[in-house]
C-alpha cells in the first residue's frame, strides 16, 4: 500500500517539534522514543506499519487547539487517532507525522434526560456512554462490534453502526453537536442540544469525514429509553441465497426488526469452536431480534417466524429467557475473535440493497473459487452492511496481494449492484484507490474542495480517503 514519502524538512525538524510540543503538553504527554511510538505504528489494519514522528495525548479541547496551532505554524502533519480500532488504515501513520490520540479525553460532560442527551469527550468509548446512562434506564443506540474498545471520536470520523443499526440508524442519525478544533487551532461548535441545527448541515459534513476536515473533541449524542423487552430468534438454512432471500422477505413484510445478523458455515464453525453458543451446523445463520411490549414482540415474531418456516429451515429458536437470548447473540458477538483464532484474514466493508443479498452472496462464492481463498460472512443484514473476512496466511509470499485484489473484487460488486464501498469501516488506505469506482473526476473533486476550506495546508490525515494521484497536487502545495 503505497503511502507518501515523508518530508525531510520535517523530520530533520523533530527534536524542535518534539520540544514545542511538551512547551503546551505535559512531558508524560508527548511521545517520542521511536520504541514507544511503535504502540501507534498501525490501527487494527495491521498489514501496514510505520511508527509515527511521535505521538501526544492531550487531555482536554484547549490542548488540542495548542497541538493543532504548533504543528501547522510548523507543516508537521497530523493524524487523528480514537482508540486504534479502525479496519480501514484510518489511523495509520506516516513517519513526518504525529499522532494525535484522544484516549484521555473520555469524562461524561453532561447529561440530560428530560431533553435525552448526553455531551462527552470523545476519548469516551462506545460501550461506557451507555454504562453512564443505563441505571436511569437509557442507552446509545450505535453499537459496533468493538464497541467495548471503540471510541466516540473513531464512531464519528468513520459514522459507525453496529448489529441494531436497522432501527436505530448509525452515528450520523444519533449525533447532535460536536466541539471541533480546526487544523490552525480555531475552535469552533457545530450542531448542539436540539433537534436540528439552522444553515448548512455542517454536522453531516463532519460525521464520517475520517478526521480530514478537524479534530472532534467533545460530542453531544442522543440517548434512548430502554425498550421493554427484547427477544432474539435464530434461524439456519441450507444455504446462504436463501438466508438471504430470507431478509429480503423480512423486510418486503414491513416489519422493523432492531437487528437482522448473518453468518456462513466457516463463520458458524470458527465461532462454535471459540463460544460453544450451541449454534447448529448448516450453511448460514440468521439472528433477527425484535423489541418492544411483549405483545408487541409477540405479533413481530410470529410473522417472522412463519417468514423463516416458509424457506425451509435447519433450524428455527425463539429465545424463552434472557439467558437464551444471551447464548444466541454470543456467537455473533465473538465472531471477529474466533476467525482471528484460525487464520490471518482481511475484514471488508461494503454496502448493497437489501434486495441484491442472494446475488451478492452467490458471487463471492464463486470468487472465492476462482481466488483460492476462503471467505467468512458475518455482518448486518438489514441494512445490507456486508462484512466479507477473506481468510489468507500474511507468512506465505503473495497472500496478502491475492487477498487485497479478492477485496477489491468484491468492493467493485458492491457498486456494481446499486450499492457503495463502505458502510461504517471507512475508507482510509484500504479503500482510498476505489474511490474512482463509486465516483468520477466531478465527484471527486468537489470532495477535495470542501477539504481545501476546512484545511487547506491538507496536514490532517491528508494520505487517505482520495487516491494519492488524485490529491497530490493540493498535499504538494
Amino acid at each position: 500500500m503505497e503511502m507518501p514519502a515523508p518530508s525531510a524538512s520535517v523530520l530533520s525538524r523533530k527534536d524542535n517539534i518534539v520540544e514545542r510540543l511538551r512547551g503546551v503538553l505535559p512531558r508524560d504527554a508527548v511521545i517520542s522514543d521511536i520504541s514507544e511510538t511503535r504502540a501507534y505504528e498501525c490501527d487494527a489494519l495491521t498489514a501496514y506499519k510505520c511508527p509515527p514522528l511521535c505521538a501526544v495525548l492531550p487531555a482536554n479541547t484547549e490542548e488540542v487547539a495548542a497541538v493543532l496551532k504548533i504543528c501547522h505554524e510548523m507543516g508537521v502533519p497530523v493524524v487523528p487517532r480514537g482508540s486504534g480500532t479502525s479496519l480501514a488504515g484510518g489511523a495509520l501513520p506516516t513517519a513526518d507525522s504525529v499522532i494525535l490520540g484522544v484516549a484521555k479525553m473520555n469524562a461524561v460532560i453532561e447529561t440530560n434526560y428530560n431533553d435525552r442527551y448526553i455531551r462527552v469527550q470523545t476519548g469516551r468509548t462506545n460501550l461506557s456512554v451507555t454504562g453512564a446512562v443505563e441505571q436511569n434506564g437509557f442507552f446509545y443506540a450505535p453499537d459496533p462490534s468493538s464497541q467495548l474498545a471503540c471510541a466516540i471520536a473513531g464512531n464519528i470520523a468513520m459514522n459507525s453502526g453496529g448489529a441494531h443499526c436497522l432501527k436505530y440508524g448509525v452515528t450520523t442519525n444519533n449525533l447532535m453537536g460536536v466541539t471541533m478544533v480546526m487544523m490552525d487551532g480555531t475552535v469552533v461548535e457545530i450542531g448542539g442540544a436540539h433537534l436540528d441545527a439552522g444553515g448548512l448541515d455542517l454536522l453531516g459534513l463532519i460525521c464520517g469525514s475520517e478526521g480530514q476536515l478537524g479534530v472532534v473533541t467533545e460530542a453531544t449524542l442522543r440517548i434512548l429509553h430502554k425498550p421493554e423487552g427484547a427477544r432474539p430468534v435464530l434461524m439456519g438454512y441450507d444455504s446462504s441465497e436463501v438466508a438471504g432471500q430470507v431478509v429480503t422477505d423480512i423486510i418486503k413484510a414491513g416489519v422493523l426488526p432492531v437487528a437482522i445478523e448473518f453468518m456462513d458455515r466457516p463463520c458458524i464453525e470458527a465461532t462454535e469452536a471459540f463460544a460453544k453458543a450451541g449454534y447448529p451446523m448448516c450453511e448460514a445463520l440468521l439472528i433477527v431480534e425484535v423489541e418492544g411490549s411483549d405483545d408487541e414482540i409477540d405479533y413481530q415474531l410470529d410473522l417472522i417466524m412463519k417468514i423463516a418456516a416458509s424457506h425451509n429451515p435447519v433450524e428455527l429458536r425463539q429465545a424463552k429467557d434472557a439467558d437464551e437470548a444471551g447464548r444466541i447473540w454470543l456467537g455473533r458477538k465473538s465472531a471477529f475473535g474466533a476467525m482471528g483464532q484460525i487464520n490471518d484474514y482481511m475484514c471488508l466493508d461494503g454496502t448493497i440493497p437489501v434486495s441484491s443479498l442472494p446475488f451478492v452472496l452467490k458471487r463471492i462464492g464463486e470468487m472465492s473459487k476462482e481466488f483460492g481463498l476462503d471467505v467468512g460472512n458475518v455482518f448486518h443484514a438489514g441494512d445490507g452492511n456486508m462484512h466479507p473476512l477473506i481468510l489468507f496466511d500474511a507468512n506465505k509470499p503473495g497472500d496478502l496481494e491475492l487477498c487485497e485484489e479478492f477485496g477489491a473484487e468484491i468492493l467493485k460488486l458492491c457498486v456494481e449492484v446499486g450499492g457503495c464501498l463502505t458502510g461504517e469501516h471507512g475508507v482510509g488506505i484500504e479503500k482510498r484507490d476505489l474511490m474512482n469506482v463509486q465516483f468520477d473526476p466531478q465527484d471527486l473533486e468537489a470532495q477535495m474542495a470542501i477539504k481545501d476550506v476546512f484545511d487547506p495546508a491538507w496536514l490532517l490525515n491528508a494520505a487517505k480517503v482520495f487516491p494519492l494521484a488524485t490529491s497530490q497536487s493540493r498535499r504538494a502545495a
